[in-house]
């Protein structure tokens, strides 16, 4: 006997994944070549400084025996850094936490977490990426014979040749690495750090020829050309990440404009308040509940300190254009 529907039932629902999944999120490096923090800070204070003793003159000549020396005079040099206030936060209500099928507190937590984090990392990469275009000799335009400048937030460029000759090569690397070497800046366990956006690794990555860093690894390595890894090259421990410095192009003609930050021990200082539990990373705090129902719950962090510059010679750039880009919108300038 056939069987025959006599009504029609709405019972078919949408079901939802309950976890949270989050914003595609880069990795965060800048901080961690935050060497130079304070070991012996006498006492709470707006700023923290520190010194830097010069080393005397080499006194590579004799002396006479019949008459005494002229006393040489010692000098130093000092670096502080600035506390600044840093925080952001959230409040849920009940409302929201009575209603949401997806567990609110920890999506909270998540997000408070890694605004933490990314937040202060910018702080340290654009310490790094002022203070070596504060200094105009510390930085080169790869293999191009155009020229650079920087004022006002903006690179000015007149390249005499074409973009592609102004892409960063292994070579500009090894310029820095020589740099770095050459004033007895320290390493990272034999390594300096390069700070180079995904763009700039596809350059180095086409270089040609005995010198490039393609040959070598095609005969010793060829699994980091499988992968795409960057690895070591030049003296450098490669750091590929979309969050160094970009600047939109200015000029037609140019390109966009990526700035390859090298860097050995001490190019970075931090210092932080050492008062109120305040520590080396942010505090995440419960805000008050201030309101008559009790409704509003605010999360929060919160950190008071600073990154500087330290050594001016530890900090070096690869400024570039690159083959695959041109008049693309700035990321993170």
């Amino acid at each position: 006997m056939a069987i025959t529907q006599v009504s029609s039932l709405s019972v078919s629902q949408t079901a939802y994944d309950r976890l949270a999944y989050f914003a595609l999120r880069p990795e965060l490096y800048f901080d961690q070549v935050a060497d130079i923090m304070p070991t012996a800070q006498s006492m709470p204070g707006a700023s923290v400084q520190f010194t830097i003793i010069s080393d005397l003159a080499v006194a590579s000549g004799t002396i006479s025996e019949t008459s005494d020396i002229s006393p040489a005079t010692m000098s130093n040099s000092t670096v502080s850094v600035t506390l600044a206030e840093y925080g952001n936060a959230i409040t849920t209500t009940a409302k929201l936490r009575g209603t949401s099928f997806i567990e609110i507190d920890p999506v909270v937590a998540n997000v408070i977490g890694y605004n933490a984090g990314v937040s202060l990392d910018t702080v340290a990469r654009n310490t790094l990426r002022d203070f070596n275009l504060a200094n105009g000799s510390d930085y080169w335009n790869g293999q191009g014979t155009g020229t650079w400048s920087y004022a006002s937030g903006a690179w000015t460029q007149s390249p005499t040749s074409t973009a592609a000759a102004n892409n960063a090569t292994g070579a500009a690397f090894a310029k820095q690495r020589t740099y770095l070497r050459s004033n007895n800046v320290a390493s990272f366990g034999g390594f300096y750090a390069a700070y180079v956006h995904p763009d700039v690794v596809f350059d180095i990555q086409q270089d040609t020829g005995a010198a490039g860093w393609r040959l070598p690894h095609v005969y010793s390595q060829p699994g980091e050309i499988w992968s795409g890894e960057m690895g070591a090259f030049e003296g450098f421990r490669f750091i590929e990440t979309p969050r160094a410095p970009t600047w939109a192009d200015t000029a037609s003609t140019a390109g966009d404009v990526y700035q390859s930050i090298c860097i050995g021990r001490q190019g970075l200082a931090k210092a932080h308040s050492i008062t109120d539990g305040n520590g080396s990373v942010p505090h995440i705090i419960p805000g008050p509940i201030t309101d008559s129902l009790r409704r509003f719950v605010p999360l929060g962090w919160y950190w008071l300190g600073g990154y500087s510059g330290f050594r001016a010679a530890a900090v070096r750039a690869v400024i570039s254009n690159s083959s695959i880009t041109l008049n693309q919108p700035a990321i993170n300038n």
